[in-house]
């Protein structure tokens, strides 16, 4: 069993006043692929790391299985980790490179020559064993860090950013043989990345974190459909959501020439007078002039079967008040002003608006997500 439990563990560095990781708790099955993801210095890293054994930890437990491997050294946790850099010997063969660990200890030659040479076959490695990490390419490099780690039979892969240095046609393709190998072979995965697309194509569940603390975990479709807080809402999909700052007026928030009424739940919840309403750009639609939110279109990217139009409110709806909110920032602290930041919405491809123009678009009102703007937490539904 190699399940991996995460029990109020903190991680505090010397010398710094925050915690880099506060008070995680989160379980990760055995054979299940659990992504990290956030921006940078959330403490994604540092997450991975502490279960790497590479960084110590404050507070709390981490359990493999049923041991607890806070205090046992790298070596002994069974773990094998792949590094963004891929760390390979470039005076080795690919081979001796995938082998070494096996050799470091002593495994016999002839179960370590198997193992190997089952490992290439799994990444198609195989017509590549005589060669030098110089005389392959970026994602071959990948490959032959991954079968490092597979020989090893571990009880859990760790993986920090392995595709950041990779070109973006190579990312897409390796990403997918990462989530298949792993599935097959069926061992429980820590994958790390700031790149949420990588999180949502790729792991059972994604967590995301933000400055140490754990926002969210869950499957990919629920983070999109149902984000539990105006970061995550923010942070997740891509392009991000559309977030907005409305007040609330008699139980009522007023957005573009929508009147949303809020239900009796989202009232009792609601702990100042003004709500986030937040629209994805593909729940947007283009309208009757005069109706919903008039968007001036300032860029129009054009990608065949569909366009995005990156645009700000029109000066006519400066009255109804509503404040646009940059979805990295903390909530409670909204960007100054109608149009201080862009809005996002997806047309038909084929008949994009030109820009400079205006369009009049409304929200589908069932998709609409609600949040509290003082505390950031989703309102009930």
């Amino acid at each position: 069993m190699s399940s991996v439990r995460y029990a109020d563990v903190t991680c505090r560095y010397p010398g710094v006043e925050r915690p880099s990781v506060t008070g995680l708790d989160l379980e990760i099955a055995d054979g299940e692929f659990l992504v990290l993801v956030g921006p940078s210095g959330c403490g994604k890293s540092t997450t991975l790391r502490m279960l790497a054994g590479l960084e110590e930890v404050t507070d709390g437990t981490i359990h493999i299985g049923d041991r607890d491997v806070t205090d046992v050294p790298s070596r002994d946790r069974d773990i094998a980790m792949v590094f963004q850099n891929y760390a390979l010997y470039p005076h080795m063969s690919v081979a001796e490179n995938m082998g070494f660990a096996l050799k470091i200890a002593k495994i016999p030659a002839e179960e370590r020559r198997a193992r190997v040479e089952e490992a290439a076959t799994i990444l198609d490695l195989t017509d590549y064993l005589d060669r030098k990490p110089k005389a392959l390419s970026g994602g071959q490099r990948q490959r032959v860090a991954m079968g490092r780690a597979i020989v090893r039979s571990p009880q859990v892969f760790l993986m920090d950013e392995p595709l950041s240095n990779l070109d973006a046609k190579l990312r897409v393709q390796t990403r997918t043989q990462i989530a298949s190998l792993t599935r097959r072979l069926g061992v429980t995965t820590v994958y790390v990345t700031h790149d949420q697309v990588e999180a949502m194509t790729m792991g059972d569940r994604v967590a995301v974190l933000k400055d140490g603390h754990l926002m969210q975990v869950d499957t990919p479709r629920a983070l999109y459909d149902a984000p539990a807080t105006e970061f995550v809402a923010g942070f997740i999909g891509s392009p991000a959501m559309n977030l907005f700052r409305v007040p609330v007026v008699n139980g009522e928030a007023t957005f573009g020439t929508l009147r949303l009424e809020l239900t009796a739940a989202q009232r009792s919840a609601l702990t100042g007078e003004r709500v986030t309403v937040g629209i994805r750009p593909e729940d947007l639609h283009r309208g009757a002039e005069g109706t919903g939110l008039p968007i001036v279109a300032d860029v129009v990217e054009e990608l065949g079967a569909d366009a995005f139009v990156y645009g700000h409110l029109a000066p006519v709806t400066a009255a109804t008040t509503i404040v646009q909110v940059d979805p990295t920032e903390d909530a409670g602290h909204p960007a100054e002003g109608p149009g201080a930041h862009e809005i996002i919405v997806r047309v038909e491809g084929r008949t994009p608006p030109k820009a400079g123009t205006t369009i009049w678009v409304t929200p589908d009102t069932e998709r609409l997500h609600l949040f509290d703007t003082a505390t950031g937490h989703r309102l009930p539904g």
